[in-house]
């Protein structure tokens, strides 16, 4: 499901430019001793994460939670801040469902900025765009940078160019988990500018393993403007819950003895 929403960040910035117009010892000794874990090739890293992107993808039928967008600007012609609670239901292949909650800060903001946001994540999952924003070979050319071990298992570290400039894909670098071989983190930048009133916007972009599916947990983008102004825009996901296919939950109920 990674694959569906981490290129979200690209999305995320163009909306933004456009309405910038206005400015225990013995066990760590014991586990230092064992032999690293064999590290696979380049071209078998990509393959694999490919492989199980699709399978997650198709796995994840229904899911909702909570997102909470802030955008906070500071600069000419004076510093502001916007906020919006939102409800989302997802439902395969490509449906969401938003429900704003509460909201706070400039009107325009909201609906130039945030509302337009949720516009674009739609966007992201239409039939004609699905294919184009995949981290996959057929839109990334890939490079091995590094493998780190971390206290929840181990990442490998590649560089990512895209093949083709447009407001869907980034160039930055991606952390894969070795044994899930999905995206847990990226570092990056949109590999078009979305705005000439944007000077350099970066990409910070975190997931969480929820049961067997890799789900956003912070997405923040930091764009410095040419009127020297600074906005930060970054969603918090929260309050996940996976939800089986209705026709299975009804199975489900049908059979307990209850």
């Amino acid at each position: 499901m990674a694959t569906r929403r981490h290129v979200r960040s690209s999305l995320v910035v163009a909306a933004l430019a456009s309405a910038l117009l206005l400015p225990g010892k013995g066990v760590a000794q014991y586990q230092r001793q064992l032999p690293a874990p064999a590290r696979l090739p380049l071209s078998e890293i990509v393959e694999r994460m490919t492989e199980k992107n699709v399978q997650r993808a198709k796995a994840l039928e229904h899911y909702q939670g909570r997102r909470i967008y802030q955008l906070d600007y500071k600069g000419f012609p004076s510093d502001m801040h916007a906020e919006m609670k939102v409800n989302v239901k997802f439902d395969a292949p490509a449906r969401e469902e938003f429900t704003v909650v509460w909201q706070s800060g400039p009107k325009w903001m909201i609906n130039r900025v945030l509302k337009r946001i949720m516009e674009t994540e739609r966007e992201s999952l239409t039939g004609e765009n699905r294919a184009s924003v995949q981290i996959t070979s057929e839109n990334y050319d890939f490079t091995l940078l590094d493998s780190q071990d971390t206290d929840d298992g181990c990442s490998y570290v590649l560089g990512v160019q895209p093949k083709v400039v447009n407001k869907f894909l980034f160039r930055g670098r991606i952390w894969v988990d070795v044994k899930d071989f999905a995206v847990r983190r990226i570092e990056a930048e949109p590999a078009k500018n979305p705005s000439w009133w944007i000077k350099r916007t970066e990409i910070h972009h975190s997931f969480l393993k929820i049961g067997d599916f890799w789900l956003p947990a912070e997405n923040k983008s930091v764009s410095n403007t040419r009127l020297d102004g600074r906005a930060t825009l970054t969603i918090e996901y929260e309050n996940y819950a996976i939800e089986p296919p209705p026709f299975q939950a009804i199975t489900t109920r049908l059979a307990s003895p209850n």
